[in-house]
């Protein structure tokens, strides 16, 4: 029970009525693979729904309408047959570069954890799993399988692992997935602390844990730890090692007993499912609602909504090939894709149309001309622009934050006509756009799912209203960043920013950014007032109650993110300027007012005390913020909060952190006295070990051989495919394969890399052919 049977589905243990089941790829829909499996999203999958990605998601702030996206998601489950879905994947978008973002929901841990959880509740709500995932500090695409995520105890605490508490503690994920990595020098799937001490220990998780696909580091330690279930299976040579372990007295049965149970309560969970149909036009619908209520109005000017009768040019690729999901393990195969094109054509709106880029594509001249033209003889000019697929995918990491080179000389072009342009942006996270103050207006759909192309004609026309709010900020560059320089690394990856991730660090640096966290414009106005606290003081165990009147001031009906923002006093541990502790959509006609509530306990208030190993809350008064982003503070209450005495002296050795915008990045000796150690050397390449990275052995001949098979065996399994696939699946393998361990080509060997195998390489990889040989015999 503590392996998979194959790819996708458990073991069966038919003696006792226990029947294998599977779990697939999600996390914005299914993505079942009916014939030959991978987990890069290449072979084909069968038809299902391809939702908003959970970049787009998280900007609705509507935990509800992620429950009604979960149960779609469950419904499509029950029907092809699938006990768990492998989503959603709470990590936080530390950098913008993360090739997998459009997979993340937000920078903030309580966005993530909120959405997360309506997520998770609608599809469990269909008596379908979920596995709540990458679980820890999986911030990075670039060495995934073999780095080391070196970060302080305050940031693990209050930046990412809250977003995993708050789901548990709302929603009870049936199952969590373990990340490939290390964090401070333990892999995740041999880390007791934090595979059961912490979320069963102290959040109340009932559920399993499994591994990510091939992220097994030490099979008996990983028991000892807590974790159920490595997949892929066949895993034969690590099931010998857990008998050989327990018959040796290193493990004990009932440590082996309380995996194998938790897996055989997953198994009967999901046999009382019977297969049951879903309405595909229905799910085709609400992924338009879905992507109109998560399209964030960046800019604003005069051209929006469209007026009926504009003369209109549809400029760009997207426009009729749109770009809506990212790459790799998440890939949908939908049914159906309604680009804007396609809606317009559906609507009989009449338009011209010029490509003016290739998605793929170098500058071509011909192209921009055609658009020019285009242009000059509009009303209105609305451009379709993205990254395109080979700029962001699972295997990883982008480079930069520039839209394609091709796409920037179109708009340099295209504003010089002095025409007013609406530019339309599909891309998986954040980019710098040069000519964002020449443009009219700016609809940011992120990766918007099959149906983005009506969405974006519902919210150009004004049939829908734009209401997202972003989910995490738009720095101006990419040295903005707060972890710049210390993101993308190989072995160890220092978290130097400690808790200062996105709006945290940009807000207390005093950073300028093109767009802040939790910005979004309408197409009318709202006005807050009457802001009201249910207390002025609290205690040990008391809550607060804040109530804030919104009226929507403007001539058209509208629905607005309220923001609250706590903000602790300046004594104290260092701390963010302010941290969002709620948030609530309400949705106003024309003229209307309403009323709207939100409540907070002390941990609203608290930082974590690593010396006290708890949430500690300091005396003082704080402020109580009103806002439409971080940076839009309409209203201000105080609260004084009784706990125990501010500490100053705290920060006397680490300025940094007190004043970011003074000193970055952090220097070393600071990290580290925040970090509680020094910053561990990095690992000596030679002697290799199986953790040693397909990159690294290339030192000796073995390796180089043994490299040179991998590859050629990876063309043989994947030869099959179709051109697109083959050309992403070579940028994800290379990308992937010098940073992978030796021990986790076990995952793509169906059973034949067996640990003696593995030890036996090794062996050879180090010059002892003869050993070496021996254990692959033996």
């Amino acid at each position: 029970m503590c392996s998979g049977k194959n790819f996708w589905e458990t073991k069966a243990v038919e003696r006792l009525g226990v029947a294998s089941f599977m779990v697939t790829d999600g996390p914005h829909g299914l993505r079942k693979q009916a014939g030959e499996s991978d987990h890069l999203g290449l072979n084909a999958s069968v038809p299902a729904t391809c939702f908003p990605t959970a970049a787009a998601m998280a900007c609705s702030f509507d935990p509800s309408l992620m429950h009604r996206m979960g149960a779609a998601l469950g419904e499509e489950c029950r029907t092809e047959q699938v006990g768990i879905i492998l989503g959603p994947a709470a990590n936080i978008k530390r950098s913008p570069l993360c090739g997998r973002n459009f997979e993340y929901f937000s920078e903030d841990p309580l966005l993530t954890g909120e959405i997360a959880a309506g997520l998770i509740a609608g599809i469990q709500s269909q008596n379908v799993g979920t596995s709540m995932k990458h679980y820890l500090a999986n911030n990075q695409e670039r060495a995934r399988v073999s780095s080391n995520s070196v970060v302080d105890e305050r940031a693990l605490r209050e930046i990412y692992l809250a977003g995993f508490e708050t789901a548990i503690k709302k929603a009870q994920p049936w199952t969590l997935m373990c990340s490939y990595n290390m964090i401070n020098g333990t892999y995740a799937s041999d880390n007791k602390r934090l595979m059961s001490d912490v979320p069963r220990g102290e959040w109340g998780f009932e559920g399993a844990i499994m591994t990510d696909w091939g992220a097994m580091n030490d099979r008996v330690e990983a028991i000892k730890a807590g974790l159920d279930l490595e997949m892929p299976g066949p895993s034969d040579g690590n099931d010998a090692l857990i008998v050989q372990a327990v018959r040796e007295g290193t493990l004990t049965e009932a440590q082996v007993d309380a995996c194998a149970a938790r897996i055989t309560e997953l198994a009967l969970r999901v046999a009382q499912n019977k297969v049951t149909a879903y309405d595909q036009d229905a799910h085709h619908e609400l992924a338009r609602q879905i992507a109109r209520e998560s399209a964030v109005l960046l800019r604003n000017g005069t051209a929006l909504p469209l007026q009926k009768g504009a003369n209109l040019a549809v400029i760009g690729d997207f426009a009729k090939h749109p770009r809506y999901q990212g790459a790799g393990s998440s890939k949908i195969n939908p049914p159906r894709i309604t680009s804007l094109c396609d809606a317009m054509d559906e609507r009989k709106i009449e338009y011209t149309y010029a490509q003016g880029f290739a998605a793929e594509g170098k500058p071509d001249d011909a192209l921009v001309s055609e658009a020019v033209k285009s242009a000059k003889e509009a009303d209105v000019v609305i451009v379709m622009l993205g990254l395109p697929d080979s700029f962001e995918s699972e295997g990883f990491d982008r480079t930069h934050m520039n839209l394609p080179e091709n796409q920037n000389l179109l708009m340099a072009e295209l504003t010089k006509t002095g025409k007013p342009i609406v530019a339309v942006l599909s891309t998986g996270a954040a980019v710098v756009l040069p000519w964002r103050e020449q443009v009219d207006s700016i609809l940011l759909m992120y990766l918007a799912g099959q149906n983005s192309g009506s969405a974006v004609l519902d919210l150009l026309l004004g049939d829908a209203n734009p209401c997202g709010k972003l989910a995490e900020t738009w720095p101006l560059a990419l040295e903005d960043t707060p972890c710049h320089g210390f993101f993308g690394n190989k072995g160890n990856v220092e978290y130097r920013e400690s808790i200062y991730v996105g709006y945290r660090y940009y807000d207390k640096a005093s950073r300028e950014v093109a767009y802040p966290f939790g910005h979004g414009l309408s197409y009318t106005e709202f006005t807050y007032s009457n802001l009201k606290l249910s207390t002025s003081e609290l205690g040990e165990t008391d809550t607060v109650d804040v109530c804030v009147t919104v009226t929507n001031t403007g001539d058209r009906a509208g629905k607005e993110v309220v923001q609250l923002y706590a903000a602790p006093p300046t004594e104290g541990i260092f701390r963010p300027v302010r941290e969002l502790r709620a948030f609530t959509k309400v949705s106003l006609e024309s003229g209307e007012s309403k009323t709207v509530s939100m409540t907070l306990n002390r941990r609203a208030f608290a930082y974590y005390d690593v010396n006290a190993k708890d949430w500690r809350v300091d005396s003082g008064v704080y402020a109580i913020e009103i806002g439409a982003s971080s940076r839009d503070i309409r209203l201000t209450q105080s609260v004084t909060v009784h706990g125990v005495q501010p500490n100053p002296a705290i920060n006397a050795d680490v300025p940094a952190y007190c004043y970011p915008g003074s000193v970055w990045p952090v220097p070393k000796e600071q990290f580290e006295r925040v970090l509680g150690h020094p910053v561990p050397p990095e690992r000596s390449i030679r002697p290799f070990t199986a953790n040693s990275t397909l990159g690294e052995v290339q030192a000796s001949f073995a390796g180089r051989m043994f490299y040179k098979m991998i590859q050629k065996n990876m063309a043989k399994q994947f030869g099959g495919g179709n051109s697109e696939g083959m050309e992403e699946f070579a940028k994800i393998i290379n990308a992937m394969l010098e940073d992978m361990p030796i021990r986790q080509l076990a995952m793509m060997s169906g059973g034949s890399m067996t640990p003696a195998v593995v030890a036996g390489l090794v062996d050879m990889m180090n010059g002892h052919y003869l050993w070496g040989l021996k254990k692959m015999k033996g």
